[in-house]
Formats: C-alpha cells, structure tokens, sequence
C-alpha cells in the first residue's frame, strides 16, 4: 500500500498531505535591532526569534554558556543520595541501577554503571523487558536484586510515578534512591530513600527540563566533586548528548550546553560501542550533530528494546572490547531495518483498518492482536504526520489492550485520556504523546468516546499543519559564508531550538527530478537572481517532480551537505508552494 496516495477523507476535508500554513515570524524591533547590532542581519533576526534582544544574553546563548548556577547540589535529595551511594561503595554493598529500555534509559544506566565502577563499587545495571516487565519499577525485579544481594537500587529515568514499587522495595530492605525527568503525580511522591528530580515541588534547581541522562549526569558530578579523582566528567558527555537528543529533550538551557559539549566528546570519543554503532550507521564521527543521533545512532539503540530487550543496547555501550562491540552495533543495525519493517506494516495495517472503519473520523484509532506494542507509538506518529489527526494505535492482547497515542497542537492527548478515565486500567503522557492500558470489555467505549471528543474539539478547525519560519530572505543571501559565520553557531539544534527556518518566493527552477526508493523524493537545481544556482533536496516531495511549475516559493533549511568526501551547501525543503499560490 502506497500511503500516499489513499484519499484523505479524514476529518471532511479533502486537502493533500503536504498543505501547511505558513507562518514568518514578525520583524525584530527597532531597540532589538540596534542592541543586536554587531550581529550580521539575518542573525539579528533568527535571535530575536529565539527570544533574544540583548548582546550578552545573545552571546552566551551562541557559545552555550550557563546564565545560570549549575551546582548539583541545588536539587532536592541530592545531598542525602551522595552520602548513601559513597557509604554503600566504602561498606562494598552491592548497588543495582535501575534503568529503561529506550535511549535515554541505557544511556543513563551506563554512565552511573560506569562511574561507579570507577570507584570500585560492586554495581550492576538492571534494564526491565517491555515486553515481560513493562515500564519502570516492578515489584518482580525487586524481589530478584534482593535475592542477589543487592542492598542499593538507584532507578534512572524513572520511579517517580512508582509509589506501590517504592513501598514493596521499603519493606524488602533495599534503599532505594531515585532518579527521574519525568512530571511527578500530583501531591505525591514515592517513599524513597532521597528521590531526585527537578521537577518535584520546591525543588529549587534551575533547570528543569534535563533528560533522565541529564541528572544522572548530575549525580555523577556531584559524586565526583566531593571524591576528585582522574576520572572526567568529560567522558561520560557522549552518552549525556545521545539520551538527551534520543529522547527529545529541548535542546535549550543547560541541554544545549550539555550536548554540544557532549558532540565534541563523541568527536573524540574512546567509546568501542560508539566507533562500531557510527560504523554501521555510515555516519563519520568526527562530523557528528545532533541530526546523526536522531536519525541514525539513536534509532539503532532503540530497536533493541523496541523488539526484544534493550540488553544489548546497554552492553555496546560499556564494553571495552572490540570484536563484541562490532557484533552488538551489527545487531542492532539488523533489529533497527526489522523494526522499520515491522512500523511500515503496522502504520499501514493501521490505515487501512481506521479508513474502513470511519474514513471520516476526527481521530484515527485502529488495534489489532497482531500489533507490536514496541513500535505502536511509532506507526501513530506516521499516521498524524501523515492525516494531520491525533492517532492511536493499540496493541491487543488476551484481557486487555496497550494504546500508544500521537496528537496534534489542537488536541491534547492526555486531557481527552482524562476523561475517559473511569474506562481505563492506566494512562499517562502529555499533550502530544500518551499511553494507556485498557480492559478489552471496554474498548468499543474508550474509541467511541475519544472519537466524540475529537469531533467536538476538532470539527470548527482548519486542520493543516503550521510550518514557523524566521524570515523571508532572497536566496542571494543564502551562501555558504552564512552557514559558517551565522547558522552553524545555533546548533545543536532540534527539538526547543530548532534551524533556522526562511521563506523564498519565485525562485526560478532550472531542473528537478525524483530520487530514491519509489521516486519519493525530490532533488531540485534552484536559480536566484544573481544566477548562482543552489542544490535542493525534498524528502517525500517526489510527487512534485509531475507537476513542477517553472517557479516556485519555498520554506526551507540550509544545511552541509556531505557526500563521497565532498563538502557542499543545499537547500532541505520542508514545504514547496507554486509561485504566488497562497
């Protein structure tokens, strides 16, 4: 099935796939401006788009700097997990951390496995299976750390919505001390020995918005402080910069710092699991970003966990020898092409299923016994990206059934979960993501339900996805010396700091054509006005290349393009309009 060319009748409309709202941002103000002035224009501009009106705050942000006390010790819990992981490491206890299976997870678990280990701690990590396990702490793997002689569990990347579990661990005699990113419930925390987590009501540290990497990171600065020794933080910032970037964590604040300095240890990185993961990626470590882990390094740790169990995630990224290096990243390389074949056949599953069911529907909804529940919530990401419709795609089993939502900026996802309830075993998530647990006897309810809310928050809305840019620009200004004296100074860029985003009208195109797998894509020659012609790439405008008008207006990236050695400048096109066409 071609996902592109089904009929788009969700919702009772009948727009294409590709039509966006255009938004550019509004001109940076006069006193803006002139306190920017020593800033090339276009820069000014992109700053004050990003809350920027000021030199100094201007310049910290493009050298990443603090603004900001960064001292560990600030958060809740800090002080009393210190003493008791440097008493249980002096005492020879055994110390269990427990972690997740996705990015952020493994990643967080082998920094503090690692830094640990350092001080000759007897410790261990500890990666429940989604499939066996589920998510966070289970009161299973409790009994079976304490059956090993484990006196210390320190959870990373998770526990704070684990109250049951913390008590179950309080009266087996383990300590428990636990480290997390994510929202507490509200007005209540588990009973833990310390619980760390920025988030936490008066807690007074600045930054909120680490990753779980992030604040295990914390613990092992905090660590280090008060036992120098010739262990760096420096080498544990490679794995803080892929649980960061994996787990879409804004990259603003003290993240922004944290990776782009984390970039720079991948750079340099001794990591055997990271040269053999780059390896089987194609991707050239010495010119890592933060794209290479979203698209590529990422991606491949995830599948692990996605399919099976997140063990070999873990391992590649501890071990020290090369030749087990090299067979883990080949099989994670294998469980990620897996992984996309099996999302591409459940999204399109999925599709087929939601259109015949109710083409008109304002949420998309399809669950079948078949479903993988490792990459449900993958394939409802395709969907919404797709129809532009908060999707759900459920993963059925014998008594109850696992839903993975995807929503859209009109919809929160969460607060229609809210409603519904009294219908659900469990849920949680956020506006644009969620989860939820459902006994099958009241499934037809839950989609019916959701379906109604939809309609009611939906129906008045022009759904089409807003695409925000910085400026309208002439692509006369667009040139290399841009990127190397401006744009390159944003990154890392992604999720809370996104590129730089221009409009550019009538362009002149010289040639197209489609490229890639089924002609997907779009590979454009642009022409501007002093008659210096720019390459452009299209992901997914391959249908374009029919009806190609002799001009067109653009909203576009400017990006390095690397390929076979050479270093070269494009266009990355996010949207492409006939000239004049509103």
């Amino acid at each position: 099935m071609n996902v592109y060319t089904l009929p788009i009748t969700f919702g009772h409309t009948s727009d294409m796939p590709h039509a966006k709202h255009w938004n550019i941002s509004s001109l940076i103000s006069p006193e803006a401006d002139s306190a920017l002035s020593k800033f090339p224009a276009i820069l000014r501009q992109i700053l004050f788009n990003r809350g920027y009106a000021d030199e100094a705050e201007a310049r910290a942000y493009l050298n990443a700097k603090a603004d900001f006390d960064t001292d560990p010790f600030q958060m809740t819990g800090m002080r009393e997990a210190i003493d008791r992981i440097r008493a249980a490491i002096q005492n020879h206890e055994p110390i269990a951390i427990y972690g997740d299976y996705d990015v952020d997870g493994v990643t967080s678990t082998a920094l503090l496995v690692e830094t640990l280990a350092y001080f000759d701690a007897d410790v261990r990590g500890y990666i429940p299976n989604r499939f066996e396990e589920g998510y966070g702490l289970n009161n299973e793997a409790m009994d079976k750390l304490k059956a090993d002689g484990v006196r210390l569990v320190i959870t990373v990347d998770c526990g704070i919505r684990s109250p049951n579990e913390a008590a179950y661990a309080k009266n087996l005699g383990l300590d428990l001390i636990i480290s997390d990113h994510h929202h507490p419930a509200e007005g209540e925390l588990p009973s833990a020995f310390a619980v760390i987590n920025p988030k936490q009501p008066g807690d007074i540290y600045p930054d909120k918005d680490l990753a779980g990497v992030g604040i295990a990171y914390k613990i092992a600065e905090a660590l280090l402080s008060l036992q120098p020794s010739a262990f760096t933080l420096d080498s544990l910032l490679d794995l803080v910069a892929l649980g960061t970037v994996a787990d879409l964590a804004p990259l603003s604040g003290e993240n922004r710092i944290l990776v782009r300095r984390g970039l720079r240890q991948m750079k340099q990185t001794r990591r055997q699991g990271l040269f053999s993961l780059a390896a089987v990626s194609e991707i050239r470590l010495e010119k890592v970003n933060a794209g290479s882990i979203g698209f590529s390094l990422g991606p491949r740790l995830n599948a692990a966990g996605r399919l099976k169990e997140a063990l070999a995630a873990y391992e590649l990224l501890i071990t020290k020898e090369p030749s087990r290096a090299g067979e883990l990243a080949q099989l994670l390389n294998v469980q990620n092409r897996d992984r996309q074949t099996l999302t591409r056949k459940i999204q399109e599953q999925a599709e087929a299923m939601a259109l015949a069911d109710d083409p008109k529907a304002y949420l998309i909804f399809a669950a079948h016994e078949d479903f993988s529940s490792g990459v449900i919530g993958l394939a409802a990401s395709r969907l919404t990206d797709i129809y532009y419709r908060p999707s759900i795609v459920a993963s059925k089993g014998e008594a109850e059934t696992r839903g993975s939502c995807r929503s859209i900026p009109e919809f929160h996802i969460t607060d229609a979960l809210d409603r519904c309830a009294d219908l659900l075993v469990r849920h949680g998530g956020h506006a644009a993501a969620a989860g939820f647990t459902v006994r099958n006897e009241n499934l037809p309810e839950l989609v019916a339900r959701l379906k109604s809310i939809a309609e009611e928050k939906l129906s008045q809305s022009e759904l089409k996805p807003t695409l925000t840019a910085d400026m309208e620009v002439s692509l006369v200004d667009i040139r290399p010396e841009l990127f190397e004296k401006c744009l390159k100074f944003l990154e890392p860029t992604g999720y809370g700091n996104p590129n730089a985003v221009f409009v550019a009208r009538n362009v002149r195109v010289k040639n197209s054509r489609a490229i890639g797998a089924d002609a997907k894509h779009l590979k454009l020659a642009l022409e501007d006005e002093a008659g210096y012609t720019h390459d452009a790439i299209g992901f997914r405008f391959g249908e374009w290349q029919r009806r190609m008008p002799p001009r067109v207006d653009i909203l576009f990236t400017y990006e390095v393009n690397e390929y076979n050695g050479r270093i070269g400048y494009q266009l990355n096109l996010k949207d492409i309009r006939e000239a004049g066409d509103k």
